[in-house]
């Protein structure tokens, strides 16, 4: 079987990148190895940037996101037993939407459906190959049938274990790494929400978020270690600790009905093309989640893929595609630093001593107390301007 292009991974990337070239008129085949309701199903957060909103919208991918999406116009930051609110709209004129991954991916696979689209649920991946001429992809399907399918291009979209990262860059691990010594320990809890907006709390006691999914699920999180097993806490325990962490401010408190351990981990692939093959979305690169980064990201590089995709279409050449790699890590590099920074200001590490404590409080409040401080915060959180 031939197409045009083929997409390994039905993740927010792989399946706005099918409907962005859908509406060009491009054909695409989308792989994923999960079946619809494990992808529809599968939790996570979800701080959406405006320019990720705008794209959603006027493309038709989603409507759902202004209806059920819940705009928020500015953080708090907690520290020192202290508030501080950071005002998006006030410091740079924009704000960000809260509106979790799962539902984004629920809006993305009726929109491909709806528009025939050919995702193929539950078809595993295990080569990906000829990509300096017409990749060739090979797999098998839920029957446990061998397929395999050649295109003039392959994107893998296929997350942070991806296997189409070994035809772009010679393995499944090939990239710059680092890893954090703590974790975050999740919660979704039955109970009104705590806030209006996200709580970033640094507190001597480690790090917690307080965030919100509707009107009677809140999703939380504290610092902990990466061991951590996340059954071994009561409910009773994971609500002190949530609440010592929290200045100020009761949390309304309800049933845990889901846990996890989130570690940190920032990755960047070696190489982000090789050939005719691609890497977009978590497959080319992940953030901690403290900056909100990730999805984000993921768009902007399917936002100059399809750019380069259509351009080739029109018989308009390679140039954008030749392009992809420089253009999509500036911004990669410009959110990895943004992450980190986000997380070395707020967490506690291990090995920090007083000074680093004691330094940590006086980065918080130069970025408080200061306008042009606030701004790059507030810049970085609501996204840059696409160039």
């Amino acid at each position: 079987m031939d197409t045009a292009v083929v997409i390994v991974g039905a993740g927010p990337a792989g399946l706005l990148l099918s409907h962005l070239l859908h509406r060009e008129g491009i054909a695409s085949i989308v792989l994923e190895s999960r079946t619809r309701d494990e992808v529809e199903s599968t939790i996570r957060a979800g701080i959406l940037e405006n320019g990720t909103v705008d794209l959603l919208v006027e493309t038709g991918a989603s409507e759902r996101v202004l209806v059920d999406g819940h705009r928020h116009e500015g953080i708090e930051l907690q520290f020192a037993g202290g508030s501080h609110r950071i005002d998006f709209e006030r410091l740079v004129g924009r704000a960000v939407y809260l509106y979790p991954q799962h539902e984004v991916l629920k809006d993305l696979v009726a929109r491909r459906l709806a528009d025939a689209g050919d995702v193929r649920f539950s078809h595993t991946v295990e080569t990906v190959a000829d990509v300096d001429t017409r990749p060739r992809v090979t797999g098998t399907d839920a029957e446990g049938r061998p397929f395999e399918i050649v295109a003039d291009f392959v994107v893998g979209g296929d997350g942070s274990r991806s296997v189409a990262r070994s035809a772009v860059v010679g393995s499944q691990t090939g990239g710059y790494f680092r890893e954090y010594p703590f974790a975050w320990f999740g919660i979704l809890c039955e109970a009104p929400p705590s806030s209006d907006e996200l709580i970033y709390a640094n507190s001597p006691e480690g790090f917690a978020l307080i965030s919100q999914r509707s009107a009677t699920v809140q999703r939380m999180y504290l610092q902990c270690d990466p061991e951590q097993d996340p059954n071994a806490w009561s409910d009773a325990q994971v609500w002190d600790m949530l609440q010592a962490r929290v200045d100020g401010r009761t949390l309304a408190e309800g049933p845990i009905f889901q846990r996890d351990v989130l570690r940190f981990r920032s990755f960047v692939a070696h190489r982000l093309r090789n050939g005719r093959a691609f890497l977009v979305g978590d497959a080319a690169h992940t953030v901690p989640p403290t900056g909100a980064k990730g999805m984000n990201l993921a768009v902007n590089d399917v936002r100059l893929l399809h750019s380069g995709l259509r351009a080739f279409y029109r018989g308009e050449g390679e140039t954008l595609l030749d392009g992809y790699e420089e253009k999509a890590l500036h911004r990669i590099w410009r959110a990895q630093h943004f992450s980190w920074w986000m997380t070395s200001m707020l967490h506690s590490t291990p090995e920090s001593s007083d000074f680093d404590r004691r330094r940590q409080l006086g980065e918080l409040e130069s970025v408080v107390s200061s306008d042009a401080g606030s701004t790059y915060l507030a810049e970085a959180y609501t996204g840059w301007p696409y160039d």
